[in-house]
């Protein structure tokens, strides 16, 4: 051990007339604690949240979505199969998409109806594996079989403004009509509703509408077309990469949109958040540092005749700033370990034990999601290491630079 964390070892072990100085560091310490703790948690509490939207989006939508210019894509499964055989494409599905309006006994309301492909599009609605897609969407019946109502998947909001439930029947009424003597008509279809399902977003829950592909064809007069196909990867965050892989391997007219650029205002909002807590929640760990450098300060105006005899010892200046930096380092690494080992623990507490519970009508969760992240946590625990390290500085340099002559006689 060096003489310098050996001393400044003995400084922090105040004696009994220095008791006040001692209980400036045990705040000082509780300051960082608290500040680092606070930090953690609320940057989990974040994190889980950014999490939980990612995984219900993405549980909606496609990771990247490939589109044509001017509308149809009758080549879609050409383009399905280049689009498979790209590297980190899990799976491919095409699907139609066009806004209608619903009607009820009860009420009329717009919504954005998707025709899926049960048996390629897999668990593109929350709840519904490809099995019971094929029974919900029930497809139109084709010539000489017997006519059927097709089935029609709501979401629940959009389900509870038109007064429905699951077995009643809506009209879909499609822009895509005819032509008939009097002017445009627009075409109306029956449908039943086999299912509702629920995202916990209301944006989507208040507006999509699922049918089978071939229905969706038939109503808007597409024939063997689709308007987009979907693209399912492995790595959610190489989404860029790959949409920029397909767009180069098509070329023009097609156009590709990945799930980061089709909600970019939304996560941009949530990382602004998640920066501003942790701007917000630093300055708890900078009043600490406040503490922190107060008590050295005092330190080394109780140290005067010490540090006067060490210099008239041979001790350098550098020795001297050694001894008051250790000091400030040894308080804000005590408190920054026990923040972060109480910030973990609270996170553990959070996550198993739902203790806090929110309103589901207000908040997209009933409980706070955390999601503990090893790079926050390093993060956090080198912003408040330097935050302590800035703090020991002046009184470290007042300590070096006093002259040993001046503390003896008048120390």
């Amino acid at each position: 051990m060096s003489f310098e964390f050996f001393i400044g070892g003995r400084y922090l072990r105040a004696r009994q007339q220095q008791a006040f100085i001692s209980f400036i560091t045990l705040l000082s310490m509780a300051g960082v604690t608290i500040g680092v703790m606070a930090l953690i948690i609320v940057i989990s509490v974040m994190s889980g949240a950014e999490s939980y939207f990612k995984s219900q989006i993405l549980g909606v939508e496609s990771h990247i979505v490939l589109t044509r210019y001017g509308g149809v894509m009758p080549d879609y499964q050409r383009v399905m199969e280049k689009v498979l055989k790209k590297k980190g494409v899990v799976s491919v599905f095409p699907f139609i998409y066009t806004q209608v309006m619903l009607r009820s006994s009860s009420g009329l309301s717009g919504a954005v109806l998707r025709g899926i492909d049960p048996k390629a599009a897999g668990n593109q609605i929350k709840g519904y594996d490809a099995s019971l897609l094929m029974k919900s969407l029930k497809p139109e019946k084709t010539a000489g079989q017997r006519p059927s109502v097709p089935g029609i998947i709501l979401g629940k909001e959009l389900a509870a403004g038109l007064g429905i439930s699951r077995g009643d029947t809506i009209y879909l009424i499609s822009p895509k009509g005819m032509i008939s003597p009097v002017g445009h008509m627009p075409s109306m279809k029956r449908f039943e509703v086999t299912g509702v399902f629920e995202t916990g977003f209301y944006e989507y829950d208040a507006s999509l509408a699922y049918i089978d592909l071939k229905t969706a064809q038939n109503l808007l007069r597409t024939g063997d077309a689709v308007t987009a196909v979907g693209v399912r990867i492995h790595d959610i965050y190489k989404a860029d990469e790959i949409s920029a892989a397909i767009l180069a391997d098509l070329g023009f007219p097609y156009q590709t949109m990945d799930w980061m650029q089709m909600n970019r205002n939304f996560f941009s909002a949530l990382k602004l958040e998640k920066k501003a807590m942790f701007v917000i929640l630093t300055l708890i760990i900078l009043v600490a540092a406040f503490n922190i450098a107060s008590t050295l300060i005092m330190m080394v105006m109780g140290k005067t005749r010490d540090i006067a005899i060490l210099k008239a010892m041979g001790a350098t200046d550098k020795s001297i700033w050694k001894i008051f930096v250790y000091n400030g380092l040894v308080i804000g690494f005590i408190g920054t370990l026990l923040g972060t080992l109480l910030g973990i623990a609270g996170c553990f507490f959070l996550k198993h034990y739902k203790i806090i519970e929110l309103p589901g009508d207000v908040y997209y969760f009933t409980t706070l999601p955390v999601q503990l992240e090893g790079l926050d946590v390093l993060i956090i625990v080198a912003a408040a290491m330097a935050i302590c390290f800035l703090s020991t500085l002046y009184p470290a340099y007042k300590a070096s630079r006093m002259d040993p002559v001046e503390a003896l006689r008048y120390g």
